[in-house]
C-alpha cells in the first residue's frame, strides 16, 4: 500500500518505523512546546497523507513517553480518515505531576495504517441469544 506524504512546512520530519517489525510509524512534533501537568494540547506535526480509500490511519501513544513522564493522547485511538487532507495534529494531555517539553522534531506517537470494513447495517427485531446476554462492565469479574 502506498501512502502520499505532503509537509505542510519544510522543517516537518517525515514519519518513520524506529525496527524492523514495528507496526507503527514514530510522528513528530513540529514545534517546541510545554504541556503542564493535566493540560491537554494540539501538537502540530507539519505532515498531511493520502491513503487508498477503505484505510484509516491510527494516531496511538508512545508507550515510553506515557510510563516515563505520564504523557498520552485523547481520544485514543484517533482516526485520519482516508478522505482527510489536511495537517495531522496530535491531542495530547499531560497526566504526570511535572511540566513536560516537547521538542521539535521529537516523537510524540505514532501511525499505524489498517484497512477499515464498510459493513451494511440491517435493522432488525431481535438479536441471537448468549451466555453473557447484556453482561456489560464488570460482566466477567474483577479476579
Amino acid at each position: 500500500m502506498d501512502v502520499l506524504l505532503r509537509k505542510t512546512d519544510d522543517s516537518a520530519r517525515v514519519p518513520a518505523f524506529a525496527h524492523e517489525g514495528d507496526s507503527g510509524l514514530d510522528v513528530y512534533s513540529l514545534e517546541d512546546t510545554e504541556l503542564k501537568p493535566l493540560e491537554r494540547k494540539l501538537v502540530r506535526t507539519g505532515i498531511s497523507i493520502e491513503m487508498p480509500p477503505g484505510v484509516e490511519a491510527q494516531v496511538r501513544p508512545k508507550s515510553g513517553l506515557a510510563l516515563e513522564h505520564g504523557i498520552t493522547l485523547l481520544n485514543t485511538p484517533g482516526t485520519i480518515d482516508s478522505s482527510y487532507r489536511g495537517e495531522i495534529k496530535v491531542l495530547m494531555v499531560n497526566l504526570g505531576d511535572k511540566t513536560y517539553r516537547i521538542g521539535k522534531n521529537k516523537k510524540i506517537a505514532q501511525l499505524v495504517f489498517a484497512r477499515v470494513e464498510k459493513p451494511r447495517i440491517v435493522e432488525v427485531s431481535s438479536l441471537s441469544d448468549t451466555t453473557r446476554k447484556d453482561g456489560g462492565f464488570g460482566s466477567t469479574g474483577l479476579d
